[in-house]
């Protein structure tokens, strides 16, 4: 591999910009690829694909390099970060350039190093000791092949839009330009690239015939078991990723709520809306209890896709394991029972709705259905719940098909 001065630095900045200003990994790396208009696709791709290589495995490259706590802002100095890609690089079995900011990485300790800490899995697999800790605690069985899973890279997977097109003429419509994708048997209007592209620049992109979206998230709102005509409330929309996809199964009959606490999402939701012909989308921002009360008794179905702690999107969020820590998942277990309590009255009776996380914990998912259900005995009732594990290749997702019985 060629190494070129203006490309690395490119991601020893992302790295820098992601660990010591704690920032997001993927709008640091938007906002560096805008920096130079003469990179092609090639360069593109090196500082997007290192960056996020290094970032997953950073616990292990640190420690390979002899630096300990890197996850500590006092640790986090330029000169370390040269050593943690210069470390990677071997352990890559990629010849390090020979620059000036390289010239302490010592291969053969880096190599020793590396062999020593596969014996240790939290190290090997590169995450947290509290998250190693609490993942054994709540998935003693499945938790070192789910963790070994996410440290793949995701798959991109696009969703056809039912409003415009279907998944076959999609996939037609992609070869005629050489894009090769294949299908998933299990989600209906799934596809799967074959090589990873950026699918943003696709003109059927911006017509929009498809939207980014795994398989597993697809699944939620076919969950929801809705039919055309019928009121749904999307209580947690966000940017609207299953608000639309609900549209599309809606077929734009009825109507579906689309609601947010930050205004900022709900004006990209409508930005996307209009791209997919999604017509019967009505954005509402909460900005009071008042919001909610108003729709209290009106909805059939509703999507309670609520905050979580993202373990079942690691594979898409790699610097989520360096910015998470327990008191954040303790939070935000509170607010997930604020948002079952606060939401399942907008359910008429005989309504349906689905509580969906992308977590792995069961004290996220199973456990706070069985709480909701113990103090809500003869009001509401399960009627079944579905996980996909990172290990079966997408991300992972719980979620729980409950019905308003009164």
């Amino acid at each position: 591999m060629r190494f070129y001065r203006n490309t690395t630095n490119a991601v020893i900045q992302v790295l820098w910009h992601v660990f010591a200003e704690k920032r997001y990994a993927d709008k640091v790396i938007e906002s560096v690829l805008k920096q130079d208009p003469r990179w092609g696709a090639r360069d593109r791709r090196f500082v997007a694909e290192t960056s996020y290589e290094i970032i997953r495995w950073w616990r292990l490259i640190s420690e390979c390099a002899g630096i300990r706590g890197i996850t500590d802002i006092r640790e986090i100095t330029e000169e370390n970060i040269w050593k943690v890609f210069g470390t990677w690089c071997i352990i890559s079995a990629i010849e390090p350039p020979d620059w000036q900011e390289l010239k302490d990485v010592e291969p053969g300790r880096i190599r020793k190093n590396y062999e020593r800490l596969q014996q240790v899995f939290k190290v090997r697999e590169s995450i947290p000791d509290w998250m190693d800790e609490m993942g054994r605690a709540e998935l003693p069985d499945k938790w070192e092949q789910e963790m070994q899973a996410l440290n793949e890279q995701a798959h991109v997977v696009m969703r056809a839009n039912s409003l415009k097109t279907s998944r076959t003429e999609l996939k037609k419509l992609l070869l005629q330009q050489n894009i090769e994708t294949h299908i998933v048997d299990w989600a209906p209007d799934a596809l799967v690239l074959d090589k990873r592209q950026n699918v943003f620049r696709f003109q059927l992109f911006k017509d929009g015939f498809f939207e980014l979206q795994d398989a597993a998230s697809q699944d939620v709102a076919a969950f929801l078991d809705v039919e055309p005509g019928m009121r749904v409330i999307d209580a947690c929309a966000g940017a609207g990723g299953k608000t639309l996809h609900l549209a599309a199964l809606l077929k734009n009959k009825g109507k579906i709520i689309a609601m947010d606490l930050e205004q900022w999402k709900l004006d990209e939701l409508k930005k996307r809306a209009r791209r997919a012909g999604a017509s019967n989308i009505e954005p509402k921002c909460i900005d009071s209890s008042k919001t909610i009360k108003r729709l209290y008794g009106t909805a059939d179905r509703l999507l309670l896709d609520v905050p979580c702690s993202g373990l079942g999107v690691l594979k898409r969020n790699p610097d989520a394991k360096w910015k998470l820590n327990p008191a954040f998942i303790e939070s935000v277990k509170v607010k997930q029972v604020q948002v079952l309590e606060s939401y399942s009255p907008l359910l008429k009776p005989g309504g349906c709705m689905v509580y969906s996380t992308c977590s792995l914990l069961p004290s996220e998912d199973e456990k706070q259905i069985e709480l909701f259900l113990s103090k809500h005995k003869n009001e509401f009732e399960l009627v079944k719940e579905k996980r996909h594990w990172p290990s079966e290749g997408f991300d992972g997702f719980y979620m729980a098909l409950l019905k308003k019985l009164k």
